[in-house]
């Protein structure tokens, strides 16, 4: 599979094979969104709580006595059933993070560049850098890479001038193949490798 190399002026310099492996898999529906589920429940903070009826303030003495006032015994005003009383079976802080196969999250991975692949949406530039951290002149390489819209930019490594030159950018995620993943890329409009990333990736992910 070949697709054309571009430049930061998106003019083509050259042309590269893809590995069939990575990018012309068949995309996997289930396993895309078993990896979806699991990056945002992993999102989760999980920091919801309640007070039960150990944690509420007062109720340390008995409101009336056991016997002979027609009510039904008590033992204190903070029980479940009175107004200010604990929360029963309420939230409590947990983690909602879980763990999915490695043969899985490869596939997602797979199935996800190979769906930006199928979709024409996945450019490989020779090389993205900077003098120095300039969002303009970050902003200009990108139209004309005609990445106007949500884009992940995939550099082979961190490169600090780049990074701080998107940061101010909504919609522009940068990363390294390391740290590939499926919500970053079927989020993205357009995903741009880097050559560089592109052999990286293929290291990574075979």
């Amino acid at each position: 599979m070949a697709i054309d190399v571009l430049s930061k002026d998106g003019s083509k310099v050259n042309t590269i094979e893809l590995n069939q492996e990575i990018f012309g898999v068949e995309p996997n529906q289930h396993v895309l969104f078993e990896a979806v589920q699991l990056q945002r429940a992993s999102q989760r903070r999980g920091t919801h709580a309640v007070k039960n009826r150990s944690a509420v303030r007062g109720g340390g003495k008995k409101p009336f006595r056991q016997k002979g006032t027609g009510n039904a015994r008590q033992g204190t005003i903070r029980a479940p059933q009175f107004r200010g009383g604990g929360v029963v079976f309420g939230p409590t802080p947990r983690s909602y993070s879980y763990k999915m196969p490695r043969k899985m999250r490869r596939l997602a991975l797979r199935s996800a560049l190979s769906a930006k692949v199928n979709e024409d949406v996945l450019t490989v530039v020779d090389n993205i850098s900077l003098d120095a951290p300039k969002t303009k002149d970050f902003l200009a390489i990108l139209e004309n890479l005609e990445a106007d819209r949500k884009v992940l930019l995939v550099l082979e490594s961190e490169d600090a001038n780049v990074e701080l030159s998107s940061r101010n950018l909504q919609g522009v995620t940068v990363l390294t193949p390391e740290h590939l993943n499926v919500l970053d890329i079927l989020s993205a409009d357009r995903v741009i490798f880097t050559e560089g990333a592109i052999t990286k990736a293929e290291e990574v992910l075979l």
